[in-house]
């Protein structure tokens, strides 16, 4: 078929599970049928690299669009300690900071993050990889 990104995303999202280019040899066509017809998928090697590229792309611009990115490393900091049960005067003492300044760290952060609750804090927590259900 065709090497365009859409055309290829839209037939796997259609289902499909293989995807060669109209030219594809006689082998690669045939270890295709074999590799679908066995239950597995197949990729022309041309495709595969599209779909890695664009796979790797996609994963940078969503880390860089993470609500992440718009806390300061001191927030981070003080979102990591919130989130892991400490107490404002905990946090403080082991930042070496007033509770009070923690507190306005993380009335901050929890406002970048249009996040209202510290149960909603947690569940932004891991939601974006900050800490698990098991930490």
């Amino acid at each position: 078929m065709y090497d365009s990104k859409e055309h290829i995303f839209r037939a796997l999202q259609a289902g499909a599970q293989g995807y060669l280019l109209k030219e594809s040899a006689g082998q690669e066509v045939a270890k295709a049928v074999r590799t679908v017809h066995s239950g597995g998928r197949y990729l022309s090697q041309k495709i595969t690299e599209t779909v890695i590229k664009d796979y790797i792309f996609q994963g940078r611009a969503a880390a860089e669009s993470s609500p992440l990115d718009r806390l300061s490393s001191r927030e981070r900091e003080i979102l990591q300690l919130v989130v892991e049960g400490k107490s404002s005067a905990g946090i403080a003492e082991t930042l070496f900071l007033s509770p009070k300044t923690v507190e306005t760290y993380r009335s901050r952060l929890m406002q970048k993050l249009d996040v209202k609750n510290l149960t909603s804090l947690v569940k932004f927590a891991i939601r974006h990889g900050v800490t698990t259900l098991d930490g």
